[in-house]
């Protein structure tokens, strides 16, 4: 008898199948019409409006508690917006885009060069559990309107929300066109090993890793938008009060579990006392109480309450100066969900775990500087971040910091917006990740860009000494060539 197939292999047979029906209705079909795909992103639109309040529940579910109008923010809106852009600018970016001849003299003589834009077949896509519904629909916005299909792993850790996203997508496309496939840490290590033709994976660098080594056993090409410690310089003169709101509020959005979330702030010396009173003063405003408020986020899970947890306590017990934001006094050690205080670490050391890993929790370190060409020292000695903020008025120390510090985006004067933009790419550098999408660079990261050289129908090459026996007509065209 056959020995029975183990789980891993099992799992990437049966997406296999899925995968070869997927490229042979690729090819069947041939590059979708504009109208095919304004239909598959309305179809998409379509399931966010129509299934909002199940969303919103079962993100609560996989929390523990998540206000519904966060979800309807982040996860909801967030993700019409990209596809309702795309909606309105497929029809635009399909076009060729003519491109000039070399020599330019073939132009004049009626040769054409162009490029086309052609779907690069059936794109995989591995979404995290922080904005789980949004980060599965924002890619599908470049990948449908570059005429791909897509095949999906959601993130195990949001359960209910994977089925849920299962069952709508079931609901309204073919398996041919968009399939799911939900499942633990081996269905996703079978997923990563398929042969798309492009993967889109979102989540920790660690697991990135292993991600585009699978990937790389089929030379897929990958998207990575991972994360890493996203740095907030305060500039001397910054107006303290906005900036510590605004910090504040994008630290406490989600808990603080967003890869684009403020991960440390570096201050003047002299300001580190007022941002810490304004920063009190804001979460105040924000969240008068946090225990029961459903407006505060829980951690998603106990591994990662107790990593976060971790932080403050090692920070303690290395000598920082903790100062927990609890407006109301609760007592968040007896509660039922894994919600943790904002939480300000002053002046932590780099030995501290605080300052080495992501934090991905409502926990934000605080350090010092004396001079700005510090501050961008600091930055520049550890690992490009996915993103830097910088908040002041005086326009030449920012153009000298966007100038000497790489991250992948920028927001000045407040946090996390660059995300939103439609206009701009959004993506990682180095460990915070490669390639990028949102708005148009999202269709031509999921988009093949074919060279097509027409050339002309009479041959003047023989009239431009360009073929053999050389003499003297190739000379003098070399002549012209060869010089500065």
């Amino acid at each position: 008898m056959n020995a029975p197939m183990n789980p891993l292999d099992a799992h990437k047979a049966t997406m296999n199948e899925v995968l070869s029906r997927q490229k042979a209705a690729h090819l069947r079909d041939g590059p979708p019409s504009v109208e095919k795909r304004v239909d598959w992103l309305n179809r998409s639109i379509d399931l966010l409006i129509g299934h909002q309040a199940e969303i919103a529940k079962a993100v609560n579910a996989d929390f523990g508690s998540r206000s519904p109008e966060a979800t309807a923010l982040t996860d909801v809106a967030g993700s019409i917006g990209p596809l309702k852009f795309a909606r309105e600018n497929v029809a635009k970016w399909m076009r060729p885009q003519k491109r000039r001849t070399t020599p330019a003299i073939l132009g004049l003589f009626g040769a054409k060069a162009a490029v086309q834009y052609q779907p690069k077949g059936v794109v995989g896509v591995i979404s995290p559990w922080n904005f789980p519904v949004n980060l599965t629909f924002a890619p599908l916005a470049g990948i449908f309107a570059a005429g791909n299909r897509a095949m999906i792993k959601p993130s195990e850790y949001t359960p209910a929300t994977s089925e849920l996203l299962k069952a709508m997508f079931a609901e309204a496309f073919d398996e041919e066109e968009v399939a799911v496939f939900v499942g633990g840490p081996e269905v996703g290590q079978a997923f990563s090993g398929l042969a798309f033709d492009h993967l889109v994976f979102t989540g920790a660098t660690s697991v990135a890793r292993h991600v585009m080594r699978a990937a790389a056993e089929n030379l897929v090409p990958v998207t990575l938008e991972l994360g890493g410690k996203s740095p907030v310089i305060l500039s001397r003169g910054a107006d303290l009060a906005t900036a510590a709101a605004r910090i504040m509020n994008g630290k406490t959005l989600n808990a603080g579990q967003i890869c684009l979330a403020p991960d440390y702030v570096l201050a003047p010396q002299e300001d580190v006392e007022t941002f810490v009173a304004e920063a009190k003063a804001a979460v105040g405003r924000y969240f008068p109480t946090l225990k029961d408020n459903p407006d505060y986020t829980a951690l998603v899970a106990q591994r990662h309450y107790d990593r976060v947890k971790g932080y403050v306590d090692d920070a303690k017990a290395k000598g920082a100066r903790v100062v927990e934001i609890n407006p109301g006094g609760e007592d968040l050690s007896q509660q039922e969900h894994r919600k943790i205080a904002p939480t300000l670490i002053i002046d932590p050391t780099d030995d501290m775990k605080v300052m080495q890993e992501e934090i991905f929790g409502p926990v934000l370190p605080v350090k010092s500087y004396r001079t700005i060409d510090e501050a961008v020292d600091y930055v520049n000695a550890h690992d490009r971040p996915l993103a830097l903020y910088w908040f002041g008025t005086d326009e030449a120390e920012k153009d000298r910091v966007l100038a000497r510090t790489t991250s992948g985006g920028v927001t000045v004067n407040d946090v996390i917006f660059h995300v939103a933009q439609e206009e701009l790419p959004f993506g990682g550098v180095g460990p915070a990740g490669m390639g990028a999408y949102h708005g148009h660079d999202g269709f031509l990261e999921f988009s093949h860009r074919k060279a097509v050289f027409q050339q002309l129908k009479k041959d003047i090459a023989p009239m431009l000494g360009l073929r053999p026996p050389y003499g003297e007509a190739i000379r003098k065209y070399l002549a012209g060539q060869i010089k500065r």
